[in-house]
C-alpha cells in the first residue's frame, strides 16, 4: 500500500505540472540526495545513519566507500558515476541494514590521494569533514 501511495502522489504532481515541470523538478533531488540510491535496506532500531559528506580539500573527490567495520572489504562505490567537487558536500545514508553504527570511510580524489578512517560512528554524527 505504501508504494501506491507514493505512486499516486507522483501522478498528482506530474497532473499538476505537467510531465516535463517534474522531470525537471525532480532531477535536483535525485542529485543532492543520493539516500534512496545508496542504502535501499533500512535498519529498524530507528537511528539516523544520514551524514553529510563535505569535500574541504581542494580535490574532487572520486569515490566513497563506508563498509560496516566489522566487514573486510570495502562495499560498493557510493558515489557510483558522480564526483563530489572540492566545496561541495553530500547527504549519504550510509545505512546497509545491518545495525550497524560503526563504520569504516574510504575517498579517493584526484590528486591520487586515499583517505581512510576506522570506526566512525554513523549514528552519532551529522556532518564528515575532508579536509587537507
Amino acid at each position: 500500500m505504501k508504494t501506491f501511495k507514493t505512486f499516486a502522489r507522483a501522478a498528482l504532481i506530474v497532473a499538476a505540472l505537467g510531465a516535463a515541470s517534474a522531470a525537471a523538478a525532480a532531477e535536483p533531488v535525485v542529485a543532492a540526495d543520493r539516500t534512496a540510491v545508496s542504502a535501499p535496506v533500512q535498519s529498524r532500531d530507528g537511528m539516523n545513519r544520514r551524514v553529510r559528506i563535505h569535500n574541504n580539500t581542494g580535490w574532487t573527490m572520486l569515490r566513497f566507500y563506508a563498509s560496516d567495520s566489522r566487514v573486510t572489504s570495502w562495499e560498493e562505490d557510493m558515489l557510483g558515476r558522480d564526483t563530489l567537487s572540492a566545496g561541495n558536500s553530500l547527504m549519504m545514508n550510509i545505512d546497509d541494514g545491518s545495525g550497524a553504527c560503526l563504520y569504516d570511510f574510504k575517498a579517493e580524489f584526484t590528486n591520487g590521494q586515499v583517505l581512510t578512517r576506522f570506526n566512525v560512528n554513523v549514528c552519532q554524527i551529522a556532518d564528515y569533514y575532508y579536509t587537507r
